[in-house]
């Protein structure tokens, strides 16, 4: 059985056409009647099909005939965004082989090297498929010669097909049958199974996505979760199928299969963990399992403050599905009560606030995202701060350590000049500099992680005209000339819009910051003053002038001391309304520190 099994994923950057060679697959090996087929079948949620991105990775079991022989060919799919990029290392290691799709017309970008890179880790067998092969733009062998000089892999006999009009679909599966090796595993030992997926049914309760690499699991039986050493009954199996669960009675060494074991929430089934039988366990875990860590930090406000409770039921019900979502309530004077969510990257807090808004009909208020900073403090103390208002006072502070990723950028070389302004702009150090061909350069850099949360893709997209592929890594925290920055408003500080930024910028941060508000505030019937602060220093400072309402207006003439005498009145009561005058924030003005470089 073990040698008719073949488990692939399919790597590939955004856009390249994963889904829609996933979708010729399925429809290939007649998984899917013509009446259930959709485009991109495998991307479940709306949000995926409108951005055309995998957020949450599928599996699909095909049986393909080949020779007289009917194979087991199974499809696990891996989300292509970087901020997934631990499940695509966990479903990577799932697999024997995969599939290297590159678009015919754009050629490599930066994801694509960082997932080939994983796979490499894995030791899985590469096939290089060059897709859209029907493009007017579409140029075969210069993708060829750069997937050789890049990557280095062989591509004398790469694959060439178009996954829209259906072209050489049926060699590209005859050549995964042929290349991409069966399963090792021994089926007489303890059962050993990778969990590299989980989500939350409504009628099953949460289930795990598992590789089993020795032994058979079977309905019945106990199993052991090796992270938490808790055992339950396995009450179903299943086969992972794109319409409907293929229910099982056991699952093979070799296979791939959905465990359910009656569990009310995913806590207990993560990502990267192994199962084994209760009974007759393995020794060794799995290598390789760390539970998800969020990266990026921000408060989510609902704006009618009354939907604090529904805020924090959405939240519970997300985290079912998501279990790198991490959230914890926190208040603001300004906001009110809301959440501090940790995210994997800016897509994931994306995707998370509009599925809340969508799925929970809930309106939000997203504060700027912020990272984690190591604050080590003169009593030799060591805090892990994520939100600014957090921060100690200075006198108390001995050094900040922020923390740093190293980024991957591919571009057009006639963009190269913008780019390393744009990373110098960022405070990005140099690593290492390369030609792919005469047309593109691969470059790589040391930035701080909190230049990169704000706006640092919209404004590498624009200054290459979109051309440039990015992606990231974190390698580690390095100390920073760091202080924090606060906005006043009326005298008073706005805690959801205060920021830490490096001191050489913190001038130019605020000037253009109370710049901004000044625009978005609307003109009260007092002076409002707009002011950015470092500790109780002013660096910057706008005037919202007061509404004027002409209080002469019921004076026709007469003498000219009564006109004056109502100017003074109307000035004393500004006076006194602007010591007590609170003033409403729109909620552009939290936007607005997004948007500021």
């Amino acid at each position: 059985m073990q040698e008719l099994i073949r488990n692939f994923s399919i790597i590939a950057h955004i856009d390249h056409g994963k889904s829609t060679l996933a979708d010729r697959l399925i429809q290939e090996c007649g998984a899917v009647s013509q009446r259930e087929m959709t485009s991109q079948i495998m991307d479940t949620m709306d949000i995926e099909k409108e951005r055309g991105i995998t957020i949450k990775a599928q599996s699909v079991r095909l049986e393909y005939s080949y020779e007289g022989k009917t194979y087991i060919l199974n499809l696990i799919d891996t989300p292509g965004h970087v901020d997934f990029s631990y499940e695509v290392s966990r479903s990577l290691s799932s697999c024997e082989g995969a599939l290297l799709v590159v678009d015919a017309s754009q050629g490599v970008e930066a994801q694509t090297i960082a997932n080939v890179y994983i796979a490499l880790e894995n030791n899985l067998e590469i096939l290089p498929v060059i897709n859209k092969i029907d493009l007017p733009a579409a140029e075969s062998e210069r993708v060829k010669n750069e997937i050789e000089s890049s990557i280095g892999l062989d591509c004398s006999n790469a694959l060439e097909v178009s996954a829209k009009s259906g072209i050489g679909i049926n060699a590209l599966l005859e050549s995964i049958v042929e290349k991409i090796p069966a399963p090792n595993g021994n089926p007489n030992a303890p059962a050993k199974a990778l969990i590299y997926d989980s989500w939350f049914d409504n009628y099953l309760g949460a289930l795990a996505l598992v590789r089993l690499k020795d032994g058979v699991l079977k309905v019945g039986k106990n199993a052991l979760i090796m992270s938490s050493g808790k055992k339950y009954e396995i009450l179903g199996l299943y086969y992972p199928h794109p319409v409907q669960k293929i229910p099982t009675k056991s699952i093979e060494c070799g296979e791939i299969g959905i465990v359910c074991l009656g569990l009310k929430n995913l806590d207990e089934l993560a990502v990267g963990d192994t199962l084994t039988n209760a009974e007759n366990p393995t020794l060794e875990a799995i290598e390789g399992f760390k539970p998800a860590k969020p990266f990026v930090f921000a408060g989510l406000y609902p704006i009618e403050t009354d939907k604090f409770e529904e805020l924090r039921e959405a939240l519970k019900k997300l985290k079912l599905n998501d279990s790198a979502l991490s959230f914890e309530p926190e208040t603001s004077v300004a906001l009110g009560f809301g959440f501090r969510v940790g995210f994997l990257g800016l897509l994931h807090m994306e995707v998370v606030k509009e599925r809340l808004e969508r799925e929970f009909g809930l309106n939000l208020i997203a504060t700027a995202p912020t990272v984690i900073y190591e604050v080590y403090t003169t009593d030799g103390s060591l805090q892990l701060v994520q939100n600014p208002s957090q921060l100690p006072e200075v006198q108390k502070i001995e050094k900040i350590k922020e923390p740093y990723v190293r980024a991957s950028i591919i571009t057009p070389s006639e963009f190269l000049g913008n780019i390393i302004t744009l990373l110098n702009n960022k405070r990005g150090m140099q690593e290492k500099m390369e030609y792919l061909n005469p047309q593109r350069v691969s470059l790589q850099y040391a930035i701080p992680s909190n230049e990169i949360v704000m706006d640092f893709y919209d404004k590498l997209k624009s200054c290459t005209k979109g051309y440039a592929s990015f992606d990231y890594e974190p390698i580690e925290y390095r100390e920073g000339d760091l202080i924090k920055l606060d906005i006043r408003v009326a005298g008073e500080i706005v805690d959801a819009l205060s920021t830490i930024v490096e001191s050489s910028k913190a001038y130019e941060k605020g000037r253009a910051l109370v710049e901004a508000m000044k625009e978005l505030i609307p003109r009260q019937l007092f002076e409002v003053a707009i002011q950015a602060s470092v500790g109780n220093k002013v660096i910057a400072r706008e005037t919202v002038k007061s509404m004027g309402k002409n209080v002469t207006a019921k004076c026709y003439g007469g003498d000219i001391t009564r006109k004056r005498k109502l100017l003074e009145k109307q000035k004393e009561g500004k006076k006194r309304m602007k010591a007590i005058g609170k003033v409403e924030l729109p909620q552009e003005a939290f936007l607005a520190v997004l948007k500021i470089d």
